[in-house]
């Protein structure tokens, strides 16, 4: 028996079919915890079930998992594979569930619950931390459209009393907001310092220069299980960090980087190149990004460093061992 699940935000398709590809039934089921436990007690246990990895996945999943082989699919390679057949959302599910019947399935890593719940907490984090820049640049933007100057480091102790005697309601607000911003960012901070205290993997990517407790922390839950990765260059080309490649005629070319997989992870790498480059400037990793920045320039060269650093990364989690500079 294989079922495949094409879950959207209010609704999902679902298709059951048996070995030898006959649809059994199908069913638009409504997107509630119910209706799916439902869904899962009308199948056998024995039934593959395959579902899309969206922003929607996760609690499906949850529910699913209790009694089947659950399948996360690859909505890029399997849509390449099915492209010239997809017109409808119900002809997707079926093409899923044929593509699980004929183990064509490009099937994406599934991350424990607490990776998960890691993932959830140093992005939580990363999302305050932008609501508030983005509330320093409304204050920024109101002191340039006022022609108001305030001296000193723009957001130091100095800077936010000059601000704070405005008597502007927006820019009072906008401090209220900040200051509840940073309260909040605080907390997780101290929630995200002792859960990488406690992680193993965590604790090893700390002793590499550069590197900190969130930053570890966001690494780790990003990375997950090292071992599903066979080499380095692999969980490279999983961060996005791998340059395309085009051959053609016997020759080979380098393009940039292919930019797929989490963003959170490229960033926080960019972030952990260049606290190294401040606090090792001796180490290999410098070295290796001088040399490549007088060729290349910074931008291309923080880039290949941070590939670099995420190759070592690799190997630290793959043999339980501290930095070695």
């Amino acid at each position: 028996m294989y079922a495949a699940l094409d879950l959207h935000k209010k609704y999902s398709n679902a298709v059951v079919m048996n070995a030898d590809g006959v649809v059994l039934w199908e069913e638009r089921l409504e997107n509630d915890p119910a209706a799916m436990e439902d869904f899962s007690n009308s199948l056998l246990r024995e039934t593959n079930v395959v579902i899309e990895s969206s922003s929607t996945w996760y609690w499906a999943y949850q529910i699913l998992a209790k009694r089947h082989r659950v399948v996360l699919s690859n909505p890029v390679k399997s849509k390449a594979i099915a492209s010239a057949k997809v017109k409808t959302d119900r002809i997707y599910t079926l093409t899923l569930a044929n593509l699980l019947r004929g183990r064509y399935i490009a099937e994406c890593y599934v991350p424990s619950q607490h990776i998960m719940e890691l993932r959830g907490l140093v992005r939580y984090r990363a999302n305050l931390v932008r609501l508030r820049s983005n509330v320093k640049n409304r204050i920024h933007a109101y002191l340039l459209m006022n022609n108001t100057r305030i001296e000193g480091t723009p957001f130091s102790k100095r800077f936010l009393e000059q601000v704070r005697k405005i008597d502007d309601r927006r820019v009072q607000g906008y401090l209220k907001i900040i200051d509840c911003l940073n309260a909040e960012i605080y907390e997780a901070s101290r929630v995200i310092s002792n859960e990488a205290l406690n992680n193993e993997d965590a604790k090893l990517l700390i002793t590499m220069p550069g590197i900190g407790f969130y930053s570890a922390l966001l690494i780790v839950s990003v990375i997950g299980d090292v071992n599903q990765f066979l080499a380095s260059h692999n969980l490279d080309a999983y961060a996005g960090l791998a340059p395309s490649t085009r051959s053609s005629g016997g020759r080979t070319y380098h393009g940039r980087i292919m930019k797929t997989g989490s963003p959170y992870l490229r960033w926080v790498l960019n972030q952990c190149v260049r606290a190294s480059l401040r606090s090792d400037p001796d180490g290999r990793l410098a070295t290796f990004y001088g040399r490549l920045a007088k060729k290349k320039g910074d931008a291309k060269a923080v880039v290949a460093t941070s590939a670099k650093m995420l190759r070592i990364i690799y190997w630290m989690l793959k043999e339980k061992q501290p930095y070695h500079g």
